[in-house]
């Protein structure tokens, strides 16, 4: 089991989960070596021991480790660590296309243009170095804010020119973008990729799939057989032009799309160009359905269950044409009935009598159906969501509504749904050595209050301590904080001391410099003595080892010789007077 604070091979340091699959979970960490935020995929403990799942899980790392292209997401690092194999890959700090899409539904035609430029550029590049995805769909489309996209998950991805190629026709990605000759039971191709893409570009212009079912097998048989509906007749102002780089990736027959994804991705770039404004709709050169008969569907169920669903649903058509007969034949008849019922019963008593609903509990549900089922009951949904964070609800999830649930409103009552924008806390990492004033900054532009203080460093002779580095900090770092807590930094209070003069003979000059340097004031007094060289420093006034503080003086005594005693030369005698004469 995986926890918070683990070190996966003594390096990654596992902060929270962020993703849960069948195969393998992914867990933020952060890379105590080059100091980085990464995600880590580890394969499910179940799974550990199943050499089959080791392989096509190590071949992910080996696969998206070829490639070097900035939309899709980089592979660091790959090994195992007690029992645990795992592969390390680029942090991507964004959103799923696939929640994307649950959020605001259809995407603005230059956003669809924009994205499918990325993705058919990623692809392109995945398929010249031999290597088909086979599993494209939007939630293995990561969004950032600034609207790049990295296409991630190579886990079942496939070397196109390999020799051995275990597990080659079995499906493997989701139903809804599975290509038809897959459903039928045959390999993947490039081909494959490029029906996937076509189905995530219907999905990013309408805001849905093309084929739905009560199951797999159904949306199965749908992706065999039934054309894709069209992209125009749901958005009459979406191109024509548009509309046929779809039905070219989407075609049934894999000789009908595009040869390459580099000819889809030059086809995406003109399909707006004046030359094209009135374009035709496109029509296939080969036989849409001329896929061989429908085999086994590996990994989804067994050919008996496409027989059923077969049958059922001949039985359900032969069911409703025999009931469309009575309806013609009564209808007339209790048509007028029917008004005045209308009118007396439902009509008149509605303007008078709105029924009252209770309010239902769509917590935890996604917009898309939590309007579904406010609608349901006669409520009204306002377009404008309110955003909220929180520590409990998933981020794009519905948190509650307002009114509150279990309120009885009137129908036809306006409902705010309220969505979570993910935890509002805010994670602390291992600041110690790094510049307070930039970490100060960005706490503080965060939403955290950062108290400083100072911890007493003594800077020595020839060293060189640098007084705006982090020595401690508290909380300690992986701590969670909300807007308005206390972050506590402490960097060095540097001082010096002062040294011994006499002990380390210091010169007068020496003495001058280490005062220079340090906002001292020197004075210098001298004294005579025959006990010290002339010039040495016998005293101070400040204790060697004392602190050193600014501004001050010091003052210190310096031996000098002293001074010899003259004799007088020629000196004059009180019995000599000038010019000869005595008294």
């Amino acid at each position: 089991m995986i926890i918070r604070g683990q070190k996966i091979n003594d390096r990654y340091q596992i902060i929270r989960t962020i993703g849960e699959g069948g195969m393998a979970n992914v867990y933020l960490a952060y890379d105590t070596i080059l100091n980085r935020n990464v995600a880590v995929k580890i394969l499910r403990g179940d799974l550990a021991g199943d050499e089959k799942f080791v392989r096509r899980f190590k071949r992910e790392a080996i696969s998206a480790s070829s490639l070097t292209h900035p939309n899709i997401v980089e592979m660091y690092d790959v090994g195992e660590d007690d029992g645990n194999n795992f592969i390390v890959m680029e942090y991507i700090d964004g959103k799923t296309l696939k929640s994307l899409i649950k959020k605001r539904g259809s995407l603005t035609l230059p956003e669809v243009i924009d994205i499918m430029l990325q993705l058919t550029s990623a692809i392109a590049c995945a398929h010249e170095s031999y290597i088909i995805h086979r599993d494209i769909k939007p939630q293995n489309v990561m969004i950032l804010d600034d609207g790049r996209v990295k296409i991630t998950d190579f886990g079942i991805a496939i070397a196109s020119n390999a020799a051995d190629l275990t597990q080659t026709n079995s499906v493997m990605g989701s139903v809804h973008y599975l290509p038809p000759e897959q459903a039928n039971g045959e390999g993947a191709t490039i081909k494959s990729d490029i029906y996937s893409l076509g189905i995530l570009m219907y999905e990013l212009l309408t805001g849905k799939v093309p084929f739905k079912g009560e199951n797999a097998v159904e949306i199965a048989l749908k992706q065999m057989k039934e054309e894709i509906p069209s992209v125009c007749e749901i958005n009459p102002e979406i191109p024509q032009a548009i509309e046929n780089v779809v039905l070219r990736a989407c075609a049934k027959n894999p000789k009908n799309r595009y040869d390459s994804v580099s000819e889809m991705h030059e086809d995406i770039k003109t399909s707006l160009s004046s030359e094209r404004t009135d374009e035709l709709r496109i029509s296939y050169k080969y036989p849409e359905h001329d896929l061989d008969e429908t085999k086994i569907i590996p990994d989804l169920t067994r050919s008996k269950r496409n027989e059923a669903v077969e049958k059922e649903l001949q039985e359900i058509e032969k069911k409703d044409k025999k009931i469309n007969i009575a309806l013609w034949i009564t209808g007339g008849a209790c048509a007028l009935l029917a008004f005045l019922i209308c009118l007396f019963v439902i009509i008149i008593p509605m303007f008078n009598n709105v029924k009252e609903v209770k309010i239902p509990d769509v917590s935890e549900m996604s917009v898309a159906d939590a309007e579904a089922e406010l609608k349901k009951l006669g409520l009204e949904v306002e377009k404008e969501l309110k955003e909220k964070n929180s520590d409990e609800i998933e981020e794009d999830l519905v948190i509650g509504t307002s009114p509150s649930k279990d309120r009885t409103v009137k129908k036809g009552t306006k409902i705010q749904l309220i969505v979570s924008i993910g935890t509002s806390k805010i994670l602390i990492e291992d600041y110690k050595g790094k510049n307070y004033y930039e970490i100060k900054g960005m706490l503080e532009e965060k939403g955290l209050i950062v108290e400083i203080t100072k911890k007493e460093v003594e800077e020595k002779e020839g060293e060189k301590v640098k007084e705006d580095i982090i020595l401690e900090q508290s909380p300690a770092a992986l701590e969670k904080l909300e807007k308005g807590d206390t972050v506590v930094l402490t960097i060095p209070d540097i001082y010096t001391k002062y040294p011994d003069f006499v002990k380390e003979k210091y010169t007068v000059d020496a003495a001058q410099a280490f005062c220079d340097k340090h906002g001292v004031t020197l004075v210098v007094e001298t004294l005579s003595t025959t006990d010290y060289s002339p010039g040495s420093i016998i005293s101070q006034d400040r204790a060697a080892g004392s602190r050193v503080t600014s501004p001050t003086t010091l003052k210190i005594i310096v031996a000098k010789a002293p001074a010899t005693d003259s004799i007088p030369i020629n000196p004059t005698t009180p019995d000599e007077t000038t010019d000869g004469e005595t008294n």
